[in-house]
């Protein structure tokens, strides 16, 4: 269980309303805590003492709080970080990115940007901070083109990072930079919740005034454990160590459906996984939906929180959706197989691949 630094003014890390994006106050912070004399160390004349036997009833309430310290890394809500912009917070202890990518001949993230965002915001051009060498799509770049390019955004090791996007949906790219930086060992990293949409609705502030952050000196450190590759992913479909949840439209992962702006990419998943498609994350209104609508969602796909998870869509975009969601129910280990299904296609053998496409299309 990954826990979070306290959650004070200008600490970055404050839970958000689900429902609203509106801040909370955070749970009870350790510290001067008679529970915490249990933990100490034993020293001279000081015996170590025995931890007290807990009820159901504390059991529980132990988790949610752990639950509620794993929100304050992931989400940061739009008033928390309007009081940032508002606050002069923004700076190398804090920075924003806009990581808005759209569909070609539909909008452009970047034109967007130019006109209009976030106070303070750099703009994080996805198509720039991946590996061009392998034909898979959005694929990882490596830890020393990752660190070169969020380096240049300003972002140091000691930076707290808030992404946002611009969909339509309230949330599309932010999570895959938000779980970038994660791989790359990073931890002080958030999505807005609500997004950009969200911004706008509220009234927010923002500017066509681009960025100009001083550089800074960021180490990346590939972990390894929140990653999968299509070797590993092959190997799964014996062993079955891992669960595998694809985060396509149904129709996209049933094969009912083309991909869309696809080239030589028929639809269809990988034997054995599971189907959960990312938009069903989200309330109507662009927020996050609630940890007890996530994890009743994940239960009712029967896929096991307690056990090791593996996601996966199209190219490893909206599957961080789903490590993002499982993130909130407090599982902070899901590994994204990044090449997904783009890779799988054209590299795994026919019998691993499920699709109702040319059996409806022949």
């Amino acid at each position: 269980m990954v826990r979070a630094g306290r959650g004070g003014v200008g600490s970055g890390f404050e839970p958000a309303n689900f429902s609203s994006g509106q801040g909370r106050e955070p749970g009870r912070r350790r510290g001067r805590d008679p529970e915490d004399e249990h933990c100490r160390a034993p020293g001279p004349g000081r015996p170590p003492r025995q931890l007290p036997l807990l009820g159901p009833s504390e059991v529980m309430r132990r988790a949610e709080t752990m639950v509620h310290q794993v929100l304050y890394r992931a989400l940061v809500s739009t008033k928390w970080l309007a009081e940032s912009v508002r606050a002069g917070k923004l700076g190398p202890g804090l920075r924003v990115l806009d990581a808005s990518w759209y569909s070609p001949g539909t909008r452009e993230a970047r034109k967007e940007y130019l006109e209009r965002h976030v106070p303070g915001a750099s703009f994080f051009d996805i198509e720039e901070c991946r590996n061009t060498a392998l034909p898979y799509e959005m694929m990882l770049p490596s830890e020393a083109h990752f660190a070169d390019y969020v380096g240049r955004l300003g972002i140091s090791n000691q930076t707290h990072v808030v992404v946002y996007d611009g969909d339509n949906l309230g949330c599309f790219y932010a999570p895959r930079v938000w779980w970038m930086f994660r791989v790359f060992g990073h931890r002080t990293v958030s999505v807005l919740n609500g997004g950009f949409r969200n911004w706008l609705k509220e009234g927010h502030p923002v500017t066509s005034e681009p960025s100009r952050p001083e550089p800074a000196v960021f180490k990346a450190t590939l972990d390894r454990s929140l990653l999968k590759t299509y070797e590993q992913v092959l190997e799964n479909l014996e062993s079955k160590r891992f669960q595998l949840v694809d985060s396509r439209s149904q129709g996209r992962y049933l094969g009912t459906e083309p991909e869309p702006d696809a080239v030589g990419l028929d639809p269809g998943h990988i034997r054995g996984s599971v189907n959960m498609p990312f938009m069903d994350f989200l309330t109507a209104d662009g927020f996050e939906k609630s940890p007890e609508e996530l994890r009743a969602m994940f239960e009712a796909k029967k896929v096991n929180l307690a056990q090791p998870l593996i996601a996966m869509c199209r190219k490893g975009v909206t599957a961080c959706h789903i490590a993002l969601a499982a993130y909130l129910c407090g599982k902070p280990d899901v590994a994204v197989y990044d090449g997904s299904w783009s890779e799988w296609f054209r590299r795994a053998p026919p019998e691993t691949r499920v699709s109702q496409w040319k059996r409806e299309k022949a």
